[in-house]
């Protein structure tokens, strides 16, 4: 069935209309990061309470595909700022602009690369709801709806395309809204062809994070899990290297006890919360911007926080030649084991 181009563009002015409720959402939930940033509070301070950068550190431990670009942002403070700064930028721009459908198709494409980089990142993340993945394959399926449908009549694109410069350049609707110069048969390839690969991503990346389609169902964020490594005696010093990579993303592991015990299970080293609160940041070798910190009553290790642990005693000295296992104790009563051959 053919059309004339004055149905094709009532038909995406009505389509692009019908889409206004997902560009003023999804637009809004860009945007916003950028106003709660930097409007409402300065997250982009770094080594204060709520910076983004450490926020960004905790999708570290189980991010699908881009850890390392994550890994050496969080290695690198200065990089990690500035990386922020823009994201942040381009988040207002995509948000407020695909509010005011202006440049509609071409900001659908940025909200498109921000879910995709959501959901790789931090799709694992969610003590309730799988909330990142949510937001993740949600935004990825309406940037690509929206690209289709641009903006209707109720955007900017709408009254500037029909003034200069806008109206000389026929390529216009390729970045703003309007017809498509795309044959139906192609067109209706390209959607199926888009349509599948995001419920592919949407299948798969249920499965990888959370085992949503088949097997027992998981979630990452519900309790702490604390991984131990490099743990070895040297003289009277004990070092261990701690890296959190589970449990909820807004609350801390907050680490009560150190235990040494030797293969008799007598034990050799016992550091209670009261002690581990007094913990020597000069013994604390961070590697990230999450930092393994002393707290009021413990020692508090942030998700995605990885750190070098040096403790020193006096009985460590002279200690015979075997197998010891060091514990580590949460508040919560969940313990973490790791044994050294000595």
């Amino acid at each position: 069935m053919k059309y004339n181009n004055q149905e094709l563009q009532q038909s995406y002015l009505l389509s692009g209309t019908f889409t206004l409720a997902l560009r003023l959402v999804v637009g809004w939930t860009y945007f916003s990061a950028f106003w709660r940033r930097l409007v409402l509070e300065n997250k982009l301070i770094e080594d204060q309470a709520g910076y983004i950068g450490e926020k960004f550190n905790h999708f570290l431990p189980n991010a699908l595909g881009i850890k390392p670009m994550i890994e050496y942002l969080v290695s690198n403070p200065d990089a990690l700022w500035w990386a922020m700064v823009i994201f942040t930028i381009i988040e207002a721009i995509v948000g407020l602009f695909i509010m005011l459908g202006l440049f509609t198709r071409l900001m659908s494409i940025g909200v498109l690369a921000l879910a995709t980089g959501i959901l790789l990142g931090s799709g694992w993340l969610g003590t309730t709801c799988l909330d990142e993945w949510q937001i993740g394959i949600l935004g990825m399926a309406t940037g690509f709806a929206i690209f289709f449908t641009g903006g209707g009549r109720y955007s900017l694109d709408y009254y500037l395309q029909n003034k200069a410069p806008f109206d000389r350049f026929k390529y216009s609707s390729w970045f703003m809204s309007g017809v498509l110069s795309i044959g139906d048969t192609l067109m209706k390839k390209i959607v199926i062809a888009g349509t599948a690969v995001i419920f592919f991503m949407t299948l798969f990346t249920n499965q990888y994070f959370h085992n949503g389609v088949w097997g027992k169902l998981h979630n990452k964020s519900v309790k702490p899990i604390v991984e131990i490594s490099d743990a070895k005696l040297d003289d009277d010093k004990l070092s261990f290297t701690v890296f959190r990579v589970e449990g909820a993303d807004v609350y801390g592991s907050f680490l009560i006890g150190i235990q040494l015990k030797d293969q008799e299970g007598n034990v050799i080293m016992d550091k209670d919360g009261k002690s581990l609160s007094q913990f020597s940041k000069s013994d604390i070798d961070n590697y990230y911007v999450a930092k393994v910190v002393p707290g009021k009553h413990s020692l508090v290790i942030p998700l995605g926080s990885k750190a070098a642990l040096a403790l020193k005693e006096d009985n460590l000295q002279n200690l015979p030649k075997g197998i010891y296992d060091l514990t580590l104790t949460d508040i919560s009563g969940i313990t973490w084991t790791q044994s050294i051959h000595h």
